[in-house]
């Protein structure tokens, strides 16, 4: 079958584009799913560059990409939720090495869930990683509530493209900080303000916030307590909580690990399927230019998602 694969950890020129992978089967509580599209994700050339390789070491050759959509093909044993032939999307195990970028993927029933019957495959492809990231991070550790002020860091990225239109839902005002040139961007995905991060200091214009969810990490997340009003939370997607700022602030801080879910998908697909989200697409790619996805990825200057059309 056709994938992209990497025989060693490194930059561009690693990942490699084969016609000559082997076929993977459905192992015991795993669908196999022909792939149709799968998002690029920052996580996957940090992946192939072994960033992680200490904690997640991989075996070679290893098919990278997480997000998917697709169709069932064949049903391993114990699943009974899945039927072959339904339309599907998730996430694949590119940790394993048996990843999305690929003609077929192996994937746990239980990071999958039928897909948005609004949106193609590309879009919904586009949808798990960064929105479950959004939704876990906005309803479960924030539980942001109608009339809260919310702060959004990363304003144009492929996170912030669901968790902004997804407070605006739960009834916040949104800060968000992104470049100048992304402002227009950022307020069309119903940020109510947009702070030029490269300009401004958003700590000098932004006061008493119930929450802030930070996609940014470094200094911004440090700066970012100031902020909160006493008894306010910040989430973020790259820091560890600092408790000397959680204490000197008297707020909470959690570090987001995003696990895909059969539940949260199907949340997230009946938001996308109401219209609350829409997926935003950047940019997509043919498979056999995987490698040149992700480096357009790594290069951080896109604006929503980008995705390989895999099967049309």
């Amino acid at each position: 079958m056709k994938a992209a694969q990497i025989n060693d950890y490194g930059g561009k020129d690693v990942l490699k584009s084969t016609d000559s992978a082997a076929k993977p089967a459905a192992g015991p509580g795993e669908v196999l799913v022909a792939v149709y599209a799968a998002a690029v994700n920052p996580f996957d050339w940090k992946l192939r560059e072994g960033f992680m390789k200490d904690h997640l070491p991989l075996k070679f050759p290893a098919t990278l990409g997480g997000d998917f959509a697709g169709v069932v093909t064949e049903l391993g044993q114990g699943v009974n939720d899945f039927r072959v032939g339904d339309e599907v999307y998730g996430q694949a195990n590119a940790a394993g090495g048996q990843g999305s970028y690929a003609e077929f993927a192996p994937v746990k029933a239980a990071s999958l869930a039928a897909k948005p019957q609004s949106v193609d495959f590309v879009h919904a492809a586009a949808l798990p990683l960064a929105a479950v990231s959004a939704y876990q991070a906005l309803v479960e550790h924030l539980d942001v509530q109608s009339g809260q002020k919310v702060a959004i860091h990363g304003g144009a990225g492929g996170i912030a493209s669901f968790a902004i239109p997804l407070a605006k839902h739960l009834g916040a005002y949104v800060a968000a900080t992104a470049a100048a040139e992304d402002s227009d961007y950022v307020k069309s995905l119903g940020a109510d303000e947009v702070i030029d991060y490269k300009a401004d200091r958003f700590e000098e214009r932004l006061r008493d916030y119930d929450a802030v969810y930070d996609t940014v990490g470094g200094d911004t997340y440090s700066r970012s307590f100031a902020i909160l009003k006493p008894g306010g939370k910040i989430v973020s997607m790259t820091e560890q909580p600092d408790e000397k700022l959680t204490q000197q602030y008297n707020v909470t801080a959690v570090s987001l690990f995003t696990r895909v879910t059969t539940e949260r998908l199907r949340k997230l697909a009946e938001l996308v399927d109401q219209g609350v989200l829409e997926t935003r697409i950047d940019k997509t790619f043919p498979l056999d230019q995987a490698a040149e996805a992700l480096e357009y990825i790594r290069q951080g200057n896109h604006r929503g998602k980008v995705v390989l059309r895999i099967k049309n």
